[in-house]
């Protein structure tokens, strides 16, 4: 491909900021048309973005020639329905995490791509941050030796709408739309990228169950997890916390010292060795997949690799299935 002209099938918040400008930021790359089923959010979209088409319908946007490639941006339990019939259509797929409901339905993606020969990829943007590959730089240098535990903690109090006396959860938490609960939706960066870091997971476990009732999705999940190189994992998310409990942080110990760092709260990364601190400070890009999406752009001109595929992403959805089922 010289150019590659994307649509976006579900324009919602995350295309705001994260992603959507980057299409037209990133070299080589243009986007031209937008679909949303709310044909007048679609066209509001299209008109604030400078976006030439808009669209209420999946097919059309799919079967729109100027399009040769796609991104889904819905939530997860469409995910693989546009993204099948994006690829059985010829075009390229770039889809949001987490990659489908559950592992098996990464798995028919994965079937489709292989049969289609069509590439896809998934929206694991830290694999291409600087951020995140500052870490990975200090992990492979062996900068704090050899990787011995992982340690995650997420404590994050309620998200507006989740309490009251007329609680509307948005969608994250509704199992039959995202997979799960917020742990689906968050744990989802953190297993992928430790996967990029420290190699494959080989198996994992947990205990996952609803404390405070207020969706029925979880709300806490406790995990196990072991790596093929060695290392062993563990983890703690609980969503119904007071705001001054709020925490997260990862930690990697190592046999000569340790990496703490943060995959949603701040830009701090610190390393303690027998030499000392050494504290970074590496802020994201205004638009947080763009690095990614032009490694993608520049995989489907034959040019590179993306780091993040349809392959990969399967893989931290078989890990969460295994943590809470």
């Amino acid at each position: 491909m010289d150019e590659i002209k994307w649509g976006i099938i579900g324009c919602g918040d995350v295309t705001e900021v994260k992603s959507g400008q980057a299409f037209n930021k990133a070299p080589h790359s243009k986007l031209v048309a937008v679909m949303r089923r709310d044909a007048e959010k679609a066209a509001d979209y299209a008109r604030r973005h400078n976006v030439p088409k808009w669209y209420s319908d999946a097919d059309e946007l799919i079967n729109d020639p100027e399009v040769n490639a796609i991104y889904v941006a819905t939530p997860p339990d469409s995910h693989a329905d546009y993204a099948i019939r994006a690829m059985q259509a010829g075009k390229p797929v770039y889809v949001e995490k987490p990659m489908a409901l559950n592992a098996a339905e990464c798995e028919a993606m994965n079937q489709a791509s292989r049969e289609t020969g069509i590439p896809l990829f998934v929206a694991y943007y830290r694999r291409a941050l600087p951020y995140f590959l500052k870490v990975k730089e200090l992990v492979d240098q062996q900068t704090i030796g050899e990787i011995r535990c992982v340690n995650v903690q997420l404590y994050w109090q309620p998200l507006p709408g989740e309490t009251g006396e007329n609680p509307q959860p948005g969608w994250r938490v509704f199992p039959e739309i995202s997979g799960g609960g917020r742990f689906h939706d968050l744990a989802s960066h953190q297993f992928d990228f430790l996967e990029y870091l420290l190699g494959p997971i080989k198996n994992a476990s947990g205990i996952s169950q609803n404390q405070a009732g207020l969706y029925k999705a979880d709300d806490m999940v406790v995990a196990t997890f072991a790596f093929e190189s060695g290392a062993v994992g563990t983890g703690n998310w609980c969503f119904t916390v007071n705001p001054e409990q709020r925490m997260e942080q990862t930690q990697l110990v190592g046999s000569k010292g340790k990496i703490t760092f943060s995959f949603f709260e701040n830009f701090r990364l610190l390393v303690e060795t027998e030499s000392g601190p050494v504290d970074y400070s590496i802020p994201f890009p205004e638009h947080v997949q763009q690095p990614l999406i032009e490694l993608i752009v520049s995989d489907l001109r034959g040019e590179g690799k993306s780091p993040s595929t349809g392959e990969t992403g399967a893989r931290s959805s078989r890990i969460l299935d295994w943590i809470t089922t």
